[in-house]
């Protein structure tokens, strides 16, 4: 499929999927006339790779892990590291982390918000 199709099946801009490219997150043949030409499995690689951007990891992060998925299931591969894991999982407690330092966040502003309504209340 041409980039385009790849875009619109994916919900991906071009734009980015030529970066994805770039960075090593994406292949694609080439036509003859050099268009790129992606095959079935690029729909799943890339709603893949958006679902590991929103989840905070960088493009070098995500190059290191894409082989050690499959495209298909998205299971494990036997590529995988030791040490791939371990940066992985301090990803995922680095976004823990923040989970609750956001949470914690919106429980202050929503004291705020109360004490000033009930401010408003009292006043009229």
């Amino acid at each position: 499929m041409r980039i385009g199709e790849l875009a619109r099946r994916s919900g991906v801009s071009e734009r980015s999927l030529r970066y994805y490219e770039t960075q090593g997150l994406l292949r694609a043949e080439r036509t003859p006339g050099g268009q790129r030409d992606f095959g079935e499995w690029a729909v799943d690689r890339v709603i893949r790779i958006q679902a590991l951007y929103a989840a905070g990891l960088n493009s070098k992060k995500i190059a290191q892990l894409l082989p050690c998925m499959r495209d298909i299931d998205g299971s494990p591969s036997e590529i995988a590291t030791a040490q791939l894991v371990d940066e992985l999982t301090a990803e995922r407690d680095r976004i823990d982390r923040m989970i609750g330092d956001l949470f914690r966040s919106r429980e202050v502003l929503s004291d705020v918000i109360n004490m000033a309504r009930d401010g408003l209340d009292a006043s009229h």
